[in-house]
């Protein structure tokens, strides 16, 4: 018996050696993340959606198109406004790259553009449409991106090759279609037939469009399967997230930025490519991601976090440039996100991985924006790092607005800044909303890794501030409203942060009742055919329709849908996803457009220049419907 005993004994204890010693750092659980992230062929380019890209390697394969006047269109973006840019209609598009397709239209020349992957080889269709005017020229350009320092052949007619400098990776490729002529490294071809661009393998024309054909309905199936009978959403969701995702060589990663026109149109070199994180926008990326992609979930969330100040906060934005917002952070939903990942997956190395950073940044909201009890909007001095233009909006009142997410809402007219606090002179809804809610998920995630003392620290805070919220609330008008921090009298210029005390549990019972009946469905403020507007319809900032003054914002429509079902609104809540699907699929289903924001009159996003044709966020309009249809659990979301 003792030897048998002794035996177990010896096995348990190599067991937990080898454990030990195969155990990973959350750290290295990232590393493995993106490192399977960066590989295969996509999309990866944030220059041009055109541009296909084999990572690691940085080979690549750039396609460009010549009219016949010998005009060269070479940057392809979507919902490009720049003079002559050719039209994009984006239809699907995996993920990890394996499928691709899109609609070009320009001067004349309608090309549809499908691209199907299998591990290194890629199959590119490009297809001329009914209307195609004659004369057109595409022009293929094997190329290496990021300095990567590979080698590339370009054979007489019909051929070239893709190699790393040391011949390990080695991708012939072969093209077929009317050949014009060859000029230098590039391989052109007329676009009034079909050309077909094998990489990996050589394939006749039929066997390129069953690779095609197959990848797309394998793609299909897997978002039917996931998207059920809101499939028309999640596919908009799943597409949009697939378009915008990028890898950028400056800091080696996989990321989404909001869209590639903000990405590429301010920072994008030849060498280079070029991203624009924003604080709360990267984290709504990740909740979408969530649905269909954990390392990409993962990705966006822990680059954002990751992007922590040296003062301990998560800025407001992030750029390739090195730039970070120094002097602002933006609306706290970080934990929140964290926390819905967490759930949705469990893994608690996640949760490790970030909780220190979570921590500061709700430690920093605390010591920093905090006047009479509650959060201010603020801007804080800092030295200058890169001398980027946007250092020059510290310690300003232009930079403590931008704070809140909402960058020129009327909530702030008339609203005066101290330059030596710092601080916007408002205690502000919203923000101190948001905050109580991101301490109640940073208590979760700190009890689920046994901070107990952080715990009970968090907590204290929630309470702290919740009640404190209670002076915001104004009994005559049935609603929160922000307040000055010089004469404590209430700003009753809003917008639909009016509503985030119930993200924070903050009113009571007959307190949300009002907030619900006698503004949220006030038709002469919140409630109509298009909701929810960004200030009441009955502001006379409504009808500058410009921006935040106005508009309809999906993470507004997001916030407030999450808000009305903690407090079990159902009904309110379900016709609120309704609007906000039927809002998403008026642009979505006719162009494949989802905008940055929407008109509150029309529901159309194209009737104003400062509205990104294809900004991710807009998705979250769909994301509200996958919670409504229960693709997504709510459950996720409770604290």
């Amino acid at each position: 018996m003792r030897r048998i005993l002794l035996h177990i004994v010896l096995l348990f204890g190599c067991y937990n050696v080898v454990t030990h010693l195969n155990a990973q750092t959350p750290e290295e659980h990232y590393a493995s993340v993106q490192k399977r992230l960066a590989t295969g062929w996509n999309t990866w380019d944030t220059r041009s959606v055109l541009t296909h890209v084999l990572l690691p390697y940085g080979l690549a394969v750039d396609l460009h198109v010549l009219d016949d006047s010998g005009k060269r269109i070479s940057r392809f973006r979507i919902g490009d406004r720049a003079a002559d840019a050719p039209i994009l209609q984006p239809g699907a598009h995996s993920y990890n790259g394996n499928y691709t397709d899109m609609t070009v239209s320009w001067h004349g020349y309608r090309i549809r553009i499908q691209s199907a992957a299998r591990e290194n080889k890629n199959m590119i269709l490009v297809t001329p449409l009914a209307g195609n005017k004659k004369g057109g020229t595409l022009v293929v350009m094997p190329k290496t991106l990021w300095q990567r320092g590979n080698n590339i052949t370009v054979g007489d007619s019909a051929t070239f090759t893709l190699a790393t400098r040391d011949r390990s990776v080695i991708i012939p490729s072969f093209i077929s279609g009317d050949f014009v002529k060859k000029n230098r490294a590039e391989l052109h071809y007329s676009l009034d037939r079909p050309v077909t661009v094998c990489c990996g393998k050589q394939l006749g024309s039929e066997d390129v469009a069953v690779w095609i054909k197959e990848n797309s309905e394998g793609l299909e199936q897997e978002k039917r399967r996931t998207g059920g009978e809101a499939y028309n959403h999640y596919d908009a969701m799943q597409s949009i997230l697939g378009w915008n995702n990028i890898y950028d060589p400056s800091i080696r990663k996989v990321i989404t930025p909001v869209s590639r026109i903000w990405s590429s149109e301010w920072f994008a070199s030849s060498d280079f490519g070029g991203f624009t994180l924003f604080c709360w926008d990267a984290y709504f990326a990740s909740l979408m991601f969530s649905v269909g992609d954990k390392d990409l979930a993962y990705a966006n969330a822990v680059e954002m976090t990751k992007a922590l100040t040296e003062t301990g906060f998560v800025p407001n934005c992030y750029y390739s440039n090195g730039f970070r917002s120094r002097d602002r952070s933006q609306p706290p939903v970080g934990s929140m996100a964290v926390w819905v990942l967490y759930r949705r997956y469990r893994e608690k190395w996640l949760l490790e991985l970030l909780y220190q950073e979570l921590l500061s940044w709700n430690r920093w909201w605390n010591r920093h924006r905090q006047d009479k009890g509650l959060l201010c909007l603020g801007s804080d001095p800092y030295e200058k790092v890169t001398y980027f233009r946007s250092e020059y909006d510290a310690n300003t009142r232009y930079g403590a607005i931008l704070e809140s997410g909402l960058d020129n809402s009327p909530m702030y007219d008339a609203v005066t800044f101290d330059d030596k606090k710092h601080l916007l002179e408002q205690n502000d809804v919203g923000i101190s909303s948001l905050y109580i809610m991101d301490c109640e998920y940073l208590s979760l995630i700190a009890r689920e890794l046994g901070y107990k003392k952080d715990y009970k620290e968090l907590q204290r805070r929630a309470v702290g501030y919740r009640k404190n919220l209670a002076m915001l609330w104004d009994e005559r008008k049935g609603s929160y409203y922000n307040r000055s921090t010089k004469s404590l009298l209430p700003n009753f210029r809003s917008s639909p942060t009016v509503f985030y005390p119930w993200l924070a549990k903050a009113p009571d019972g007959r307190q949300a009742e009002r907030m619900l009946r006698e503004h949220l469905l006030n038709p002469d403020e919140y409630w109509g055919t298009y909701v929810i507007p960004s200030v009441p319809r009955n502001d006379p900032a409504f009808h500058d329709n410009e921006y935040w003054r106005g508009r309809i914002w999906a993470p507004l429509n997001f916030l407030v849908y999450i808000g009305l079902r903690q407090y079990d609104f159902r009904q309110t809540a379900h016709t609120l996803a309704e609007k906000s699907g039927e809002l998403i699929m008026k642009s979505w289903l006719s162009h494949g457009y989802i905008f940055e924001n929407y008109n509150a009159d029309t529901g159309v996003g194209d009737d104003v220049v400062r509205s990104d044709k294809f900004y991710h966020w807009g998705a979250l309009l769909s994301y509200v419907m996958l919670i409504e249809e229960g693709i997504v659990d709510f459950e996720y979301f409770k604290y």
